[in-house]
């Protein structure tokens, strides 16, 4: 047994060896912090130049890629302390398998951010937000027009489902309830309107949220946040509820540098990318303008060459987008996966 764990700490340690030894290219150049912080030269070059949106992508790029190493570190760790040695080497081999995965994505999100560079230019992004410009939500539908595509009127209630099969080839049924309540919330001066998006699984909830939208005078609405609580169950819990296992992809404006952005303008333009919410790694969807002149049908409503057509993706998933539709005066309809396939669909809307 000793020889064994010798074993597996000598390869536990070479690989911990090896992942510190090799680094992006960017990070060479640079410095990493994780092997001792950047020089004061570095440092200072930082922000210099024009390139801010490439350069905040390399950055990025070394974040993630010390989030793989740490994340390693704690995989080999655990591996060390199984006690037999045939799940001592499947543990390894699952922790340098993932290992890669997980720095060939970091290089994936890279070239992904810097396509978004290309779409947006190289300016930092950096929104002047004047809580003057802002409207009152609650005043919403009664005397300030709602956006025509997010109408953030309170008392407003859209139901979706959608069916998919699990692992096991079982069908299940999905269904998100999204309510603009008469709730408010101050984030950066600015008063946001609270809804709530509540994701169901076969009648067992698997998220919660809390998202934060503020609409401008100019009829914009503005995504200031959110805080996301994911649930799952464990087979073999008696009883088998669902529990809260991380807040993953919540934010808020203001909070660890994240800034806003817009949800749906009210004038769209075809051909346009926007930045939806800017938290860097944890929540950087854009939305990118495909049409006005959109056509679909979903249970509670449709559109006939009205419909506001939009792609919505991000650089934390690259390869993945989703296509929605907006009916005016109603709101989201229906949304595609990148393969065309039908998603969540409105099956219910109450409104005030």
């Amino acid at each position: 047994m000793k020889n064994n764990f010798s074993t597996i700490v000598s390869h536990a340690f070479a690989m911990i060896l090896c992942v510190g030894l090799i680094a992006s290219p960017v990070l060479a150049a640079q410095g990493d912090p994780d092997d001792g912080g950047e020089s004061s030269s570095e440092a200072g070059r930082i922000g210099s130049g024009e390139n801010y949106c490439s350069q905040t992508a390399v950055l990025v790029l070394g974040s993630c890629e010390a989030g793989v190493r740490s994340d390693f570190r704690i995989a080999v760790a655990d591996c060390v302390n199984l006690s037999d040695q045939q799940e001592q080497d499947q543990c390894l081999d699952e922790a340098i398998m993932d290992r890669g995965d997980d720095l060939e994505l970091c290089q994936q999100q890279l070239q992904a951010r810097l396509d978004v560079c290309n779409q947006l230019g190289q300016d930092r992004y950096d929104p002047e937000i004047d809580p003057a410009n802002f409207v009152n939500p609650l005043a919403i539908g009664q005397g300030v027009q709602p956006n025509p595509y997010f109408p953030l009127v309170p008392g407003t209630q859209w139901v979706y489902e959608a069916t998919s099969q699990d692992d096991e080839g079982e069908e299940v049924t999905e269904t998100i309830t999204v309510t603009v309540t008469e709730e408010t919330k101050l984030i950066e001066s600015v008063t946001c309107i609270v809804v709530t998006d509540v994701e169901m699984e076969d009648d067992q909830i698997i998220e919660s949220t809390n998202d934060w939208y503020a609409q401008d005078v100019d009829g914009n609405v503005w995504y200031f946040g959110e805080i996301a609580k994911n649930f799952e169950t464990f087979e073999g819990d008696d009883p088998e509820n669902p529990e809260l296992v991380n807040l993953e992809g919540s934010w808020k404006a203001g909070r660890d540098s994240a800034k806003p952005g817009i949800l749906i303008p009210a004038e769209p333009q075809e051909g346009e990318v926007i930045r939806q919410e800017v938290a860097l790694g944890e929540a950087e969807d854009l939305v990118e303008i495909l049409s006005l002149t959109g056509t679909e049908t979903a249970p509670a409503a449709n559109c006939d060459g009205d419909c506001l057509v939009t792609r919505d993706f991000s650089p934390l998933e690259p390869g993945i987008s989703e296509e929605k539709y907006y009916a005016p005066g109603v709101g989201l309809i229906l949304e595609l996966d990148e393969d065309g396939e039908r998603g969540p669909e409105l099956v219910s809307i109450t409104q005030p």
